[in-house]
């Protein structure tokens, strides 16, 4: 019998399902000294598909993207992913074949800074096995999908924060991945440089690529994630597509209470006309099915202003993961 443990004598599967999962994560577990950092967390994701996780700072976000990557062991579990020959490779023990279908965009800036754009793309290619002339080659079309192309000649240093994200995710496609790791591609970027990110990343998906995104951004979570992981404290809390979970989670109608007074609302009569009152700070935040009869009462305090909107991703995420700051990672 083989032993299927051994880095020499085990030999990936050929997965026969057609609809197989790209990468499929079951009952992940990983501590740290006494702390479960990651626990009992299973998800998959399919060919083409965006699947974003979501949660606090300490979730365990960052965590779960290095057991998926090989760069963290997991204490319990397995991390299996489908090859472009149908084959069935584990994490880490497959890692090398794993991640020569991977693209892979950090947190952190992990750029050359001695190298310019061209040669970051070349050098990093060159891991792949890929040979100088296919690098040459492919790299004009890399460049000008990040909207870099005169920034061939240039070093990181001279490029601005969003430039060297569109450099990071240039040099992350240059082996043509099936699967794309993001991990917050977007986290301190002016709104410009974040659109212009978003618009690149469906354009990958649009080819059919896959994209495996955390995020702190709700609005970039609901932009680009076919499906939702939220998470926290290592658990899954809920999954599904954004608008499956607001509607699951959240009432449809919210109605923010701000002004002199907004506090006392929440002793008030007026409470009863929502389904659910939350005070944050100075503003009262109303959730409720219909929403007519309690903005016809706030009408008659003209000292309080008032938002009323529908129901969104980050009214999901407070809910469940709560109100309260978090330190951490």
């Amino acid at each position: 019998m083989t032993d299927e443990t051994s880095p020499t004598t085990a030999r990936p599967a050929t997965v026969h399902a057609e609809n197989a999962p790209l990468l499929r994560c079951d009952n992940l577990v990983k501590r740290f000294g006494d702390q479960t950092v990651v626990n009992d967390l299973s998800f998959a994701i399919h060919p083409g598909e965006c699947l974003g996780i979501i949660g606090p700072n300490g979730a365990g976000k960052t965590t779960t993207v290095r057991m998926c990557l090989g760069l963290t062991a997991p204490d319990q579990g397995q991390i299996s992913y489908t090859s472009a020959h149908d084959q069935a490779l584990r994490m880490p023990h497959d890692a090398l074949a794993i991640k020569s279908e991977l693209g892979i965009v950090s947190q952190m800036d992990t750029l050359d800074p001695d190298f310019t754009c061209e040669e970051n793309i070349w050098v990093y290619g060159s891991y792949f096995g890929l040979d100088a002339k296919e690098l040459r080659a492919r790299t004009p079309e890399l460049l000008d999908f990040a909207v870099l192309s005169q920034k061939a000649s240039a070093r990181p240093g001279e490029l601005s924060g969003g430039m060297k994200r569109r450099l990071s995710l240039a040099r992350a496609l240059v082996n043509n991945p099936r699967l794309l790791v993001l991990d917050e591609p977007t986290t301190g970027l002016d709104p410009q440089a974040r659109h212009l990110m978003w618009e690149r990343l469906q354009q990958l998906m649009q080819v059919g690529k896959s994209i495996l995104l955390t995020t702190h951004f709700m609005d970039e979570a609901e932009r680009l994630c076919d499906r939702l992981l939220v998470v926290d404290h290592g658990r899954k809390l809920a999954e599904g597509t954004p608008r499956e979970l607001i509607a699951a989670h959240i009432e449809p109608e919210v109605v923010e209470v701000y002004g002199p007074g907004a506090q006392q609302l929440m002793s008030a009569p007026i409470r009863s006309r929502a389904d659910r009152a939350e005070l944050v700070g100075d503003t009262v935040f109303f959730y409720t099915h219909h929403a007519a009869s309690l903005l016809l009462e706030l009408s008659r305090q003209p000292s309080l202003r008032t938002l009323h909107r529908p129901a969104n991703l980050e009214d999901l995420f407070l809910k469940l993961t709560g109100r309260q700051i978090r330190e951490g990672a």
